[in-house]
């Protein structure tokens, strides 16, 4: 069902407020359990919790996955080397997170906007 997908191919981000961790198990492309792990060895990794300890997870959040996803699955990083490269790098992550596919969503939805106007 998850496999370890590329970040290129995984689905572009809606744009909503919050995310289920199961949402974002699935826009990530791994599992829950992992994303829970993640957030003990991550401190930058905090999603909201609500009422009976659910995590609601906000777009930085998951965009932050997708980062700590890379660093592991594709470039071959340790949770430690990962971790360290993220705090001493915090620019060239955010630059490398910058996905195509929302930018043409965002357009896509200008465009609508427009025509409506």
């Amino acid at each position: 069902m998850l496999e370890a997908k590329s970040n290129d191919e995984l689905p572009p981000i809606p744009s909503k407020r919050y995310f289920t961790i199961g949402e974002v198990g699935e826009l990530c492309g791994v599992k829950p359990h992992v994303l829970r792990y993640w957030e003990a060895e991550f401190p930058q990794l905090k999603p909201v919790k609500r009422r009976g300890n659910r995590r609601y997870y906000q777009r930085q959040d998951v965009v932050l996955v997708r980062q700590i996803k890379s660093l592991l699955y594709e470039q071959g990083y340790k949770i430690g080397g990962a971790r360290k490269k993220m705090v001493d790098n915090p620019e060239e992550l955010n630059k490398a997170s910058i996905e195509t596919d929302d930018f043409k969503s965002l357009v896509k939805d200008l465009e609508e906007v427009i025509a409506r106007l």
